[in-house]
Formats: C-alpha cells, structure tokens, sequence
C-alpha cells in the first residue's frame, strides 16, 4: 500500500509528462506554422514573378523604304543594216567607246556606186534634152512671130520642154537615192557611246534592218521603279505645297546587285502618267551619274529611300512571339496583370517592330514572356526608354 509520499510524487510525475508533451506539441505546431508561413511566402512570389516593362510612347523614325528598280541607260540604239550586203570593214571591237559620226561598219558598195553613176548619167541626160528643148522652142517662136508656122507647132515644142524638165527632176530624184544608199553602206556611230556585241563578223551577209550593234549612252544611267498610289500621293502633294522633286535627292540611294551602295546621289526626275490599273502602281525615274561606267545598261538594283514615320511605336523583337501568321505582345493592366494582344507590324527595323495601334503609356512585357500566360498577376519592373533603345540613339 503505497504512502500519501509516493502518491504525491507519482501525480507530479504525470502533470510533468503532460507538461513536456504539451510543450513538444506547441513546438511542432508552431514549426508547422512557420513552414506554412514560408510556404505561403514562396508560393506568392511564384506567383507574381519580378518583370521588366516598357512603357510604350509614340516616335517619329526614318525608315528604309526599298524598291526593286530598272537600270537603262539615257541613250540604247540598235543599229542596223539600212540596206543589203556584204560586211566588207569593221572599224571598232565590242565594248569600244566611239564619238558620234565614227565609222562603225563599211558595206559592200559597189552596186551602189553603179547605180549612183546611172543616176547621174540619167541626170546629164535630162538636162540636155531640155536644153534642146529650149532652144527648138526659141526657134518656133520666131517662126510663129513672122506667121510662118502655125501656134500648134509651138505649143508642142513647150509640152516637149515640159517633159524634159520633168525628166530632170526625176533624175535628179534617182541620183539622190543612189547616193543615200550608198551612204548607208557606210555605218556611223549616231552619238558618244559604248560599243555592244557584234554579231557578223567581216564577210558576211546581211539584209535590210539586220542588227548590226547597239550603242549606250552611259555617262548616267535612268533607274525605273514603282510605287504605290499613296505614295505617289504624298510625293505629288510635296510638289503642291511648292517643293519639288530635289527635296527627296537626299534620301534616294542606289544599292547595286551585290548590295553594295552606289556613291553616287540620284536625282528624281518624273513619272508616267497613268496608274497600272492590276498593280496600282506608278513608275518614277531617277537619273544617276556614271562617270566611271559602273553601271551597265540593263542593270538590276534597288531604289532605297528614307522616309519619316509619325506617331508610331518601337516593339522590340524580343518582347514578342509570333504564333502561326500572327505577332503576339504581353501588355501589363493596372493591376499588373498581363494580357495577350496581338498587332500587325508596319515593317521591321533592326531588332524593333514598327506598330501602330497602341496607345501613349501602354505597359508591355519586355523580358521572361516564356514564363508568362495570359491572366498572370507580375510584379513589374520599369526599364527606361533610353536603355531600351541605346542602340538606334549610338547609331544615329
């Protein structure tokens, strides 16, 4: 039986047992707290991931406009063989330049010289029998005068100076034919130019409107090219307000089939004068100098100009995904929320998208949009302008 002593121990024993393990169990359950706590914690920040932002406002930027372009030079002449025969001389080599008048090609003349000697004969000819004619009518005249012979006699011998004289011009007509066919069995250059390919060689034949060459003028060189009615518009409406065409000169460039810029400056000239009513274009020209012969007629290039764009907005390429034919940004609300927009771009500059559609202090996602979904919450980070755009501010 035990004593009221070892009653009272074994009770303080127990309340001490109770004590520890009321005392482990708040511990745990603070700890579990805690863990819950720094759980919570970190499931708010993955939640509402830290992001960069860019504030989007208008600009005004120069862009390249390019246009696939026809070189031609300012004077191409195919010439060709104005009458028959054969190629007895040639004068000059493929890619020669030539003065205007130069002989280029001598045909066989013989012929010509033949009939130019006919001709001349017929001519001699012609004029004596109207000097006979002239001088049997001076003689029936007096005849008449005295009533020895009747007037019919007279009025025959003037219808006979009639022919001859009629007969001398048509000698003189034939002597001319002659001696201009004879002239074109003598090729000439028709201006200062560039000799092209020779196709027949000395001996051969060749008939009327043959091609024996062709002379370019390359001292400048027209490029051809087409834009569309708007912007034939604004061109034209830069005239109307008293400018002329000399204000674009600065801004027109010539990039050469191997992409390398032509030196030299071109001046816009003029344009057609209809609108192609399937492409709803319209062609302008610039003349370009050629003091070295670079540039050879029937050239490929492209015509770059500069123009300025108003009121639009730089995206930069890698705030952006494209899905299908589509081009796709995250713009932040004003509870930081990022929703999907998507836009058109104007045209590509560098690592920027040209846009529209946007408006002043629009948020977009700048960085991490593969972390994003549409509806997610973020805690933004603004990124100055400058920054974003320092590139195009050192290059320009």
């Amino acid at each position: 039986m035990k004593t009221e002593k070892q009653v009272s121990f074994s009770k303080g024993k127990t309340y001490a047992k109770i004590l520890l393990s009321i005392t482990i169990l708040s511990a745990l359950v603070v700890g579990i707290n805690s863990c819950t706590e720094v759980k919570s914690k970190n499931t708010t920040e993955k939640e509402e991931p830290l992001i960069p932002i860019l504030e989007l406002q208008p600009q005004t930027v120069e862009v390249p406009q390019t246009y696939i372009c026809d070189i031609q030079a300012i004077q191409f002449v195919e010439v060709r063989s104005k009458v028959e025969g054969f190629v007895n001389q040639i004068f000059v080599d493929e890619g020669q330049h030539v003065k205007k008048g130069q002989k280029l090609f001598q045909l066989s003349s013989a012929e010509y010289n033949e009939l130019v000697n006919s001709a001349r004969a017929n001519l001699m000819k012609a004029k004596a029998e109207e000097k006979a004619a002239k001088v049997e009518r001076e003689r029936l005249l007096v005849l008449v005068e005295k009533n020895i012979i009747s007037k019919s006699e007279l009025e025959l011998a003037n219808s006979k100076l009639s022919v001859a004289e009629s007969q001398i011009a048509e000698a003189e007509a034939q002597l001319k034919g002659a001696q201009m066919g004879l002239s074109y069995t003598t090729v000439k250059a028709p201006f200062d130019g560039i000799v092209d390919r020779i196709p027949h060689k000395i001996g051969s034949l060749v008939n009327e409107n043959d091609l024996l060459t062709s002379i370019t003028d390359i001292s400048s060189v027209f490029a051809y090219y087409k834009v569309n009615e708007s912007e034939y518009l604004s061109f034209m409406r830069t005239q109307i307000e008293g400018n002329d065409f000399s204000s674009l000169d600065d801004k027109l460039s010539l990039i050469l089939s191997d992409g390398e810029k032509y030196p030299e400056k071109g001046r816009l000239e003029t344009t057609e004068g209809d609108i192609e009513e399937k492409t709803g274009s319209i062609g302008f020209r610039v003349r370009f100098p050629n003091p070295d012969k670079l540039i050879k007629h029937g050239a490929s290039g492209k015509i770059q100009m500069m123009s300025n764009l108003t009121d639009v907005f730089l995206i930069p390429q890698k705030a952006t995904f494209e899905i299908q034919d589509f081009t796709y940004v995250y713009v932040v609300d004003k509870e930081n929320v990022v929703k999907v927009r998507s836009f058109k771009p104007l045209q590509r500059m560098g690592v920027y998208y040209i846009a529209q559609g946007f408006e002043p202090g629009d948020r977009i996602v700048l960085e991490g949009i593969q972390q994003l979904q549409d509806g997610a919450k973020i805690l933004p980070q603004a990124i100055a302008a400058g920054d974003v755009y320092s590139d195009m501010i050192s290059s320009n």
